[in-house]
């Protein structure tokens, strides 16, 4: 079975909220799939929708298949590197503010 793979790195999306939008998508067709991200309100959503694109374009042509035969074979959101900040509080104290980032990964493979 042929598959092309896509990866984007240090999304600004923590991979809570990203592992909602990649449920959405796991084991639909490339046109379901896509439709489904671009119906979505998810942030999360529409960077992922980049990343499907990609992984099909280098399907299409690293492999030469066809958009339509594609399925969506697997979607995993790993957790980046966070930063850290801190945000002021009464009496001279902080919080800490942990700015959350991910990892798309796409593979998408002939059906």
């Amino acid at each position: 079975m042929q598959t092309a793979k896509s990866i984007t790195k240090g999304v600004r999306v923590p991979p809570r909220k990203a592992r909602l939008a990649a449920d959405l998508i796991r084991g639909l067709n490339v046109q379901e799939a896509a439709r489904q991200l671009l119906v979505s309100q998810l942030k999360a959503g529409r960077l992922l929708e980049k990343t499907l694109r990609s992984a099909v374009a280098s399907a299409e042509m690293l492999h030469g298949l066809q958009r339509d035969s594609l399925i969506v074979q697997e979607v995993r959101v790993d957790a980046g590197p966070v930063l850290k900040r801190a945000k002021a509080k009464s009496k001279g104290g902080r919080v800490p503010v942990m700015k959350r980032t991910s990892h798309f990964t796409v593979i998408v493979a002939a059906n």
